[in-house]
């Protein structure tokens, strides 16, 4: 095993983690002291720092509910058309596929770190150009901006952690990154009731947006860049110091630790660069940039690539961002009495229930939890369409007209409430499966494609979101509220099969474990074989 003063060449590292003993990668940097240890103080303020960029990407989602009934005439001096209210709120999730897949691709060349703090000029631009805007086109020029940011940073801030992570807490500390974001939609829906009755109240619910990204441009000059980067530009000294960062205190001796973490980084990157090598040889007449090349046609890849999007996508295809946009226009039909704060009941359970994911996620298992919580959320779309059947009424089921037609919603509150309860079940299942898990993407990728393969797989969510977003009212106008619901439960029961033969397990297995799983197929019966594996060799220890 290398010791830390070992391998000062470009080449020689490479070649000798080639040679370095199997069986040792496969255990990977893991060893039960460390298992078993929650993290120091570096990883867990490395995390928190990184993401704030999520709490921004939560608040500013969020806070166009309260900033859009607020406004009235200010811009342009004329109440906002439907089509202008349309234009506001799909500029933010377009302009943040187009990011997804730049930012992907900037982050191999300028790296993690600087992607973030790219990010957080944009927030800051984007929140106090809206706060000072006189027009309609001025605040969508803004919330493009913003859109551009939140690209950039729900790509980057996963990858970034699950980079610095330890095997068995990537994914908890990735979770912590919907943690923030939950918690700042909370956070934009009481600031937005706060500055709801002032005047001008909805430029301080935009503007103070700007407020944590200055906070974390701050905290940026104490983050380091991730290990697997600065391996990767060949800064072996600087990675070691920050993996010693990392390890300190799991063991008494983080040197083992050290020494086979940068042995797996390097061996994966000789083994991409020869595959990068023989797949530009059999394909040398292409157009195509060799990274994205790689990741659509060499196999393990493109595996990678299939399951990250389809996750991604199942996550917004599900329907549950049409409950965080329109969740107040469906209680106002069903005559809560105050329709906001009934709305806030669903972003207080996501962000509880995703605390509960926190906990879960790295001992229950990224697979398993998902075969269980995707059925629930099944089961609960079933029965809100059904209560819903109770409330519409014929020729008058259009979610969007309230007030016409409230004589025609029976007197009896048991549907209404039955409808909430299965939101809210809906809405807790969704926070500990479907809602963190698909952020896990990263560790699917090896280093050479990680960030371009995110990158893709992070639009992929940005482009279902904006289709969920452009055809949920449409979809309740002519299909009916029932059938919207029953055609979202079709979708889970879809993307549960497709998880069921996919998906493999990837809890405490180290990054570079977890691309072994995909080299000849889906490894779905390999990756449950070493978790039953890792399972009795922790309880032989105890």
């Amino acid at each position: 095993m290398p010791s830390i003063q070992e391998d000062t060449s470009p080449n020689a590292p490479l070649i000798r983690a080639r040679e370095d003993d199997d069986n040792a990668l496969h255990d990977g940097p893991t060893t039960p002291s460390a298992l078993q240890h929650s993290g120091n103080a570096f990883i867990w303020a490395l995390t928190v720092a990184a993401c704030v960029s999520g709490l921004l990407f939560g608040y500013d989602t969020a806070s166009i509910s309260g900033m859009l009934v607020s406004i009235g005439t200010d811009l342009s001096s004329r109440p906002l058309s439907n089509l202008d209210k349309g234009f506001i709120t799909s500029s933010t999730s377009f302009f943040a596929l187009v990011a997804s897949p730049v930012a992907g691709s900037l982050a191999d060349t300028v790296g993690r770190k600087n992607i973030i703090l790219f990010s957080d000029g944009l927030f800051i631009f984007g929140a106090l150009w809206q706060a000072f805007t006189s027009s309609a086109w001025g605040m969508i020029l803004g919330r493009s901006v913003v859109g551009f940011a939140i690209g950039g940073a729900s790509l980057i801030v996963p990858l970034y952690i699950a980079e610095l992570a330890p095997g068995h807490l990537r994914g908890r500390l990735v979770t912590v990154t919907l943690l923030f974001i939950t918690g700042g939609q909370v956070i934009a829906y009481l600031v937005g009731w706060a500055f709801s009755t002032m005047s001008g109240g909805w430029r301080w619910m935009v503007g103070l947006g700007a407020a944590p990204a200055i906070a974390q441009i701050a905290m940026l000059v104490f983050m380091p860049e991730t290990p697997r980067f600065l391996a990767k530009a060949q800064k072996e000294v600087e990675a070691r110091a920050v993996l010693a960062k990392v390890y300190r205190g799991m063991v008494p001796d983080t040197s083992e630790l050290i020494a086979e973490t940068m042995s797996a980084i390097k061996k994966e990157i000789l083994e991409e660069e020869e595959a990068h090598v023989q797949l530009k040889t059999s394909e040398s007449g292409s157009c195509i940039p060799a990274t994205l090349h790689s990741l659509l046609l060499h196999p393990p890849h493109a595996r990678a690539l299939a399951i990250t999007c389809i996750l991604q996508g199942l996550q917004q295809l599900c329907g549950f961002n049409s409950l965080m946009y329109f969740s107040a226009t469906i209680f106002q039909r069903l005559r809560f009495s105050s329709p906001t704060l009934t709305s806030l009941s669903v972003a207080g359970t996501n962000f509880l229930f995703t605390i509960a994911a926190f906990h879960l996620i790295d001992r229950v298992g990224r697979r398993r939890i998902l075969l269980i919580t995707v059925p629930l959320m099944t089961v609960a779309l079933v029965l809100c369409a059904t209560a819903f059947s109770f409330v519409e009424a014929p020729q008058q089921h259009q979610i969007k007209v309230p007030e016409s037609n409230a004589d025609t919603i029976p007197n009896t509150r048991l549907p209404a409430i039955g409808i909430l309860v299965a939101i809210l079940l809906y809405v807790s299942t969704y926070a500990m499966g479907l809602g963190p898990v698909p952020w896990q993407q990263s560790e699917l990728f090896p280093l050479s494609v990680r960030s371009l393969g995110s990158g893709l797989a992070t639009a992929t969510n940005w482009g279902c979101n904006t289709v969920v977003g452009l055809t949920f009212l449409p979809m309740m106008d002519l299909l009916t509220p029932t059938w919207t619901f029953v055609s979202y439960a079709l979708v889970c029961l879809i993307g549960w099969l497709i998880i069921w033969h996919i998906y493999p397990e990837t809890m405490g297995l180290g990054l570079e474990q977890v691309g072994d799983l995909l080299k000849d197929g889906w490894g779905v019966k390999e990756s449950m074989d070493r978790l039953k594996a890792t399972r009795r060799s922790r309880r032989a220890l105890e």
